[in-house]
């Protein structure tokens, strides 16, 4: 049985993961504009990334989900998830700097709680918690210090923090409506993007027909971006989702501007002054102080009873949903206790 310590590793490794490849995006996505348009890098993000996620879907011994109410659900999700924010994401970054696209897109988590709380789907946001979402969001406006940017106002700001907006809807409308329903994540992941590629598509002939410039550069930011930055993100979103809840994947958000600027520092050879490495230490204290006040499991404690022998009937789900241990017998079987009468004492 995999023990707290256990997952909670493998959790923290999951979001390092997902912020690592998540916080490259912005840079895929201005290369690929170089010679596509804002709807044709949805579209082949959406489309490339749901080829990939189903062939591991299928590869992995499981299928997409069946059913229309499934996928009436899959298809809304897809709609705020990929197809809007993508095409947000990418118009917006025509007008708008990166310094304030990053304090925008790190309302995410802000969104996603306040939707979480007034639909009553989010669990366990004590103060602790509460301090290391604003903390990690103050750390974010000190690293990007949007007061330096210029000429960054208008549709291109609406857009990002429309984007912003619309991945906490769809985080919370997937806590709610699809995860934890018997569906493995692999086969939500991969059902939401093939959704996602067939609303694109729809789109394509209204604002994607434009000529293309496939250049190498162009080429390899499209595979990426889609490969890695969609498909293999998306998928670890939806595991944090059913793991620990749709704020714990909007958290994420916070660490793209620190990822950002080390990918800056290592492979641009950008400055880090003072004032960055103090927002990386505040967004990180923020993150750290988010993940310290998780829901906890659902322990049982079996009463002790008079017998040692496992009972070999399957245990049977108790009301919190945690099963019982192996080896402690149901209520029902030890024989109910009866006072001594006279006959007992021959």
């Amino acid at each position: 049985m995999v023990n707290s310590s256990t997952r909670s590793l493998w959790g923290g490794l999951r979001i390092a993961v997902l912020a690592l490849l998540w916080g490259s995006t912005f840079l895929w996505i201005e290369l690929a504009l170089r010679g596509l348009s804002p709807l044709q890098v949805t579209f082949a993000r959406c489309v490339l990334g749901a080829l990939v996620l189903v062939v591991a879907c299928y590869a992995t011994g499981n299928r997409l989900p069946r059913g229309f109410a499934i996928w009436r659900h899959i298809v809304i999700a897809a709609f705020f998830c990929n197809a809007l924010p993508f095409a947000l994401f990418s118009l917006g970054q025509q007008s708008v700097d990166s310094g304030l696209a990053g304090v925008l897109n790190a309302t995410t988590p802000l969104w996603s709680i306040v939707l979480g709380l007034a639909l009553g789907s989010e669990r366990g946001i004590g103060p602790v918690r509460l301090a290391g979402l604003l903390l990690g969001f103050a750390g974010t406006i000190l690293i990007f210090a949007p007061w330096q940017a210029t000429g960054a106002t208008g549709w291109g700001t609406l857009a990002i923090l429309g984007a912003a907006a619309s991945y906490a809807v769809a985080f919370t409308y997937m806590g709610r409506t699809l995860v934890r329903k018997g569906n493995p994540t692999i086969s939500l992941s991969a059902a939401q993007l093939v959704a996602a590629g067939g609303l694109t598509a729809v789109a394509v002939p209204i604002g994607g027909l434009q000529s293309i410039d496939p250049s190498p550069t162009v080429v390899v930011a499209a595979i990426v971006l889609s490969v890695f930055c969609t498909a293999i993100t998306f998928h670890l979103t939806y595991r944090i989702i059913n793991d620990e809840g749709a704020t714990s994947a909007a958290v994420v958000g916070y660490l793209l501007p620190v990822v950002s600027v080390l990918l800056g520092a290592v492979f641009l050879s950008e400055d880090i002054g003072v004032r960055v490495v103090l927002g990386m230490v505040v967004v990180l204290l923020g993150v750290g102080m988010t993940r310290r006040q998780g829901v906890p499991p659902v322990t049982v404690t079996a009463a002790p009873v008079p017998s040692a022998v496992a009972d070999p009937v399957p245990r049977e789900p108790v009301a919190g949903g945690a099963p019982l241990a192996e080896g402690v017998p149901l209520a029902e079987d030890p024989a109910p206790a009866r006072p001594a009468g006279p006959q007992d004492a021959r």
